[in-house]
């Protein structure tokens, strides 16, 4: 059996990268062409990782940005993260499939 970690998210399309990182520990990734995303800082009680995409929410371009843009930041394939659940919300929750041990510091420094 596969070990998972699921990671709650909270996606912000239509970001400007023209806009400042509010938070010191954020990433800017180029995705392709013009598309960017900035991953970092946290949002509401449970502290879901804050992720900001070029991409405008149509067709699921923004879900899918957010998601290649978290495995980029944490520096795993993309193939190792997929959508958990929240297709068609801005809360999402991603699964990580054979999460390195140091996941869990990967993601403290990219939420401070």
């Amino acid at each position: 059996m596969e070990a998972a970690v699921k990671i709650a998210i909270r996606v912000r399309p239509g970001w400007s990268p023209r806009c400042q990182a509010r938070h010191p520990g954020a990433v800017t990734i180029n995705l392709s062409g013009s598309a960017r995303a900035r991953v970092g800082g946290s949002y509401g009680d449970a502290g879901a990782l804050v992720v900001a995409v070029t991409e405008r929410a149509v067709d699921g371009r923004a879900t899918a940005a957010a998601v290649k843009a978290v495995a980029v930041a944490l520096g795993l394939p993309k193939s190792a993260v997929t959508l958990h659940a929240g297709a068609a919300s801005r809360d999402k929750v991603l699964l990580v499939r054979d999460p390195p041990a140091d996941l869990a510091a990967r993601l403290a420094a990219l939420r401070d």
